[in-house]
Order: structure tokens, then sequence, then C-alpha cells
């Protein structure tokens, strides 16, 4: 009997699952944001802050699965998992800029949810288009700065191995190979990063309190109703987003490759990109009657 003959199939029918997973998780991801893009493009109803907020969401989604997912595909389908150093800089900070962006313009919709609800007369000259452009202008810029800081902080490290235990460059993973464990300049970066992170998630909690307080107000049910079907999409994704990446980035990575490993991976990495316009489509009235005209067209 051909041992090595039989290890072969059995890593090319374990490749080829990888592969087809990603491939569906991927077409999902792009095809359901792409969607969403498309109906606020559109529809002339949905060009109001909320939904411009909303479509630069999912532009940031595809980011991070584009990121990831292309590059673990041909890994998987080539039974190559290399990655060089650069392009492991590059994975890193693209998925961190895409991450903290799209942290940061939660932030900004939480914010423009608290102006419609608690501040509806001052609405549209606080949440004009200029604001909004800028806002979401410093938004990118966050991301920029964040995915560059932390991946400088991350790469000056001295690595004891090259082999990383996961499909993709994951920041928890290359720090397990530090020689001589964080430096002060990575450690810097953390902190920065936690409190910033802190800071727009005791803002978004504090802005959905006052929200959920002035809702309670509403004398009409239907108005009530109205905007909670507009906030809870959005406090759904926030807690999808906080719940899987803290669990993804507090807890410890396996010495060898798991299944376990790379389902939590997969959980806080690439699943809230596909979930997010799931949500909102279900949940937003407007925009189910956008994609329903875009299907009939």
């Amino acid at each position: 009997m051909d041992i090595s003959s039989n290890n072969e199939k059995t890593v090319s029918i374990y490749s080829f699952y990888i592969f087809f997973l990603f491939f569906v998780l991927y077409l999902a991801t792009v095809v359901a944001n792409l969607l969403i893009i498309s109906a606020v493009a559109f529809d002339h109803q949905l060009h109001s802050p909320m939904y411009f907020f909303l479509m630069n969401l999912a532009l940031q989604d595809i980011g991070i699965v584009s990121v990831i997912v292309p590059k673990s595909m041909i890994n998987s389908l080539m039974w190559t998992p290399d990655t060089s150093h650069s392009g492991c800089a590059a994975q890193i900070f693209l998925f961190l800029f895409f991450g903290a962006s799209d942290f940061s313009l939660l932030t900004v919709m939480a914010y423009d949810r608290y102006v419609a609800i608690c501040h509806l007369l001052h609405y549209e000259i606080v949440m004009n288009w200029k604001a909004c452009i800028e806002i979401t202008i410093v938004v990118w810029f966050a991301g920029l700065l964040y995915g560059t800081l932390h991946t400088t902080g991350t790469f000056s490290i001295l690595f004891c191995s090259n082999v990383i235990n996961q499909f993709f460059c994951e920041v928890p993973q290359l720090l397990k190979l530090s020689c001589s464990g964080l430096n002060l300049l990575e450690v810097g970066f953390l902190v920065i990063g936690i409190i910033a992170g802190l800071g727009c998630l005791t803002f978004i909690v504090v802005s959905y309190a006052v929200i959920f307080k002035a809702v309670l107000r509403i004398p009409s049910e239907k108005g009530r109703q109205k905007a909670l079907s507009t906030c809870l999409p959005h406090l759904i994704v926030v807690a999808m987003l906080m719940v899987t990446g803290s669990f993804g980035y507090t807890r410890s990575p396996s010495d060898t490759p798991s299944y376990l490993d790379f389902g939590l991976t997969v959980l806080y990495s690439l699943l809230p990109s596909l979930f997010n316009p799931i949500i909102y489509s279900m949940r937003n009235r407007n925009i189910k009657y956008a994609l329903s005209k875009l299907w009939r067209f």
C-alpha cells in the first residue's frame, strides 16, 4: 500500500474543500455588498447620509475579503501556502486599513442615527453632504494611519520562524513568532489601538443608550418601529464585529494548525463582511425596496 499516495490524495481533497469554501464565501460576500452599493447608487431615495455611509461600509467589507480570500484560494489550489515577507506585510496593512476604517465608520453611523432621531430638526444642518464627505475622508484616513502604524510596529519585531499556522498573515500569529516578545514600539501602537477602539465602542454604546431612551418616548408605535428598523441592523453589526474581533484577538493562538483556529479566524475576519449587507437588507425596508427594483430591472 502506497501511504504517500494516500496522504497526497487526502491533502488534495482537503485543499479542494478549502478552495470551494473560500470561493463560495468570497462570491457571496462580494455579490451581497455590490448589491447594496448598486441599490444606494441607483436609487435616488437612498441618496442620504445614512445610506452613503452604508455604501462605504460595503466597499470596506469587499476590501477586507479581497485582501484575504483570493490569496488563500490560490494557496489551497496550488498546495503552496507560501507568502513573501513583503506580501505578508501588505496583507496585514490592507486588512488593518479596511478593518479600522470599518469600525470607525460604524462609530460615525451611530452618531448619524443619534442626530437623526434625537435632533431631527437639525439633522440636515449637522449631517449635510459636505460634512458627510469630510467625515468619510477622516474615516478612511484613520484606517490608513492605523494600518501603517500597526504594520510598522509588527514588522519591527525579529521573528524566529516564518511558519504561520493560519490561512492568512494574522497579527496574533505573527506576534507569537517573536524571538524577544513585543518591543516598545509595537506595545505603544497596541495601546493606542486599544484606547481608540474602546473610545469608539463607548461612543457607540452611549449613543444607542440615548437613542433607545428617545425612541421609548415616541408616542406612535409606527414611529417607534421605523426608528428601530434603522437602528437595530447597525447595532447588530457592531455587536457581531466586536464579539468576533475581540474573541479572535484575545485568544491564545495554537502551536499547531487546527480546525478550531481556522473556524474562529473565519468567524471574525470574513463572516461579518458577509452578514453586514444581509442584516441591513433584511431589516431595512428602503434597501429591500431598492433591491427589488434592481431585480425587476
